[in-house]
């Protein structure tokens, strides 16, 4: 079996009712879908995350000008390989942000092919499933105005746990005062109630307004407090977990096993998020879970991708050992963004969804996942 061509379908979207995350306002959903073909073998599909506000072209013109002519013609089951193959060949002008992410579209669709080839989903490839279900947390408290907005934030606080979720992450990172006016009005909703917080700044603050911020969120007992400071900023991270109580997260905006290996090393976090789509892929997240376990620090992926991108993800966590063993382990849980987004419902037959409380993971070849050309057809940009 041979790869015979790699293609790559950017999609676009424009939102109906545009949101803002501290870094800025998303007007738009957009994706970058990687397709690769085999001689007379099945096709894979993965994504390459578009991370932040980063156009999608820009993974797509590294794939179609750097990495396609380096895999077209050879074994898609060479994953390893290959993937070594395309960081050496782009370590001088890669090794972080698109490039990464373009790696990873292309890891991920030659694993959805490899699974497919040997008739076993992805987690069976990886050593086998350690659970078929995972717990999700509701990600979302996106801004429609910006500031002002913790009356609407605790009333969707109350929305998540109608529709079931028992855990939520607050987006913040929008001036300390506004984000404690937040906080206290979320705590409130959820008083009494069975749910575990986390929030997400995505690195809005320096130091000093990050360790004023963390103090008040010491309050409320939470699972973890991510993206604090820039990631850069690795003395800053290891700074806020030596005087705060709530967990450390961080690491959607670091890729590979070289990025994560320096800040495991230097003690700077005590949870690592590497997404999927932008980490190096399936691969890459292998090195960074071993690196991850070696050092008893949790790997929790972020996913905030397409159903293509979530149905990787799901597959990984379904292999992930958990960090420290116990009859009462605590387990990695899902990223389930509840904001609008047409890739997740109408990309797959199946798109992923809550029942009871959990997420199933799919059990079929490779991702698990089936597309839907006509879907794909409508979003995409030519």
């Amino acid at each position: 079996m041979k790869i015979t061509a790699i293609r790559t379908h950017i999609l676009k979207s424009p939102l109906a009712q545009p949101f803002a995350f501290s870094q800025g306002w998303v007007p738009t959903r957009s994706a970058t879908l990687v397709e690769i073909i085999t001689d007379g073998g099945p096709v894979g599909w993965g994504e390459a995350f578009a991370q932040g506000m980063e156009a999608p072209e820009i993974a797509a013109a590294a794939i179609e000008h750097a990495l396609a002519p380096l895999l077209v013609g050879q074994d898609p089951l060479d994953i390893e390989v290959l993937w070594h193959r395309m960081y050496h060949r782009t370590r001088d002008f890669g090794r972080k942000g698109s490039v990464i992410a373009a790696i990873s579209g292309i890891d991920i669709a030659l694993w959805d092919l490899a699974g497919k080839h040997y008739g076993v989903p992805i987690s069976r490839l990886l050593g086998g499933a350690f659970r078929s279900t995972v717990q999700p947390y509701a990600t979302g408290f996106y801004r429609v105005e910006g500031q002002g907005e913790a009356k609407r934030l605790a009333e969707e606080a109350q929305q998540h746990y109608d529709a079931g979720f028992r855990a939520m992450k607050i987006k913040l990172g929008f001036g300390v005062d506004d984000d404690i006016a937040v906080m206290r009005a979320i705590g409130r909703a959820v008083e009494g109630k069975d749910v575990t917080l986390m929030v997400d700044s995505n690195h809005a603050y320096g130091r000093v307004e990050a360790l004023r911020l963390g103090y008040v969120l010491d309050e409320y007992d939470m699972r973890w407090y991510e993206e604090p400071v820039a990631p850069e900023d690795i003395d800053g991270y290891a700074e806020l977990r030596s005087k705060l109580r709530t967990p450390i997260a961080g690491g959607e905006n670091e890729h590979t096993l070289y990025g994560f290996g320096e800040l495991m090393r230097r003690r700077a976090i005590d949870i690592a998020q590497p997404d999927i789509g932008s980490c190096g892929g399936v691969t890459a997240l292998r090195h960074i879970a071993v690196l991850g376990q070696a050092q008893g620090i949790e790997i929790n992926p972020h996913v905030w991708g397409s159903a293509v991108a979530q149905a990787a993800s799901l597959q990984v966590l379904a292999a992930l050992p958990v960090t420290h063993h116990s009859l009462f382990a605590r387990e990695p849980i899902l990223e389930y963004d509840r904001s609008s987004h047409p890739f997740r419902r109408e990309l797959v037959t199946e798109p992923m969804s809550l029942t009871d409380g959990v997420v199933r993971i799919p059990d079929g070849p490779g991702l698990g996942i089936e597309l839907v050309p006509e879907a794909l057809e409508r979003y995409r940009v030519n």
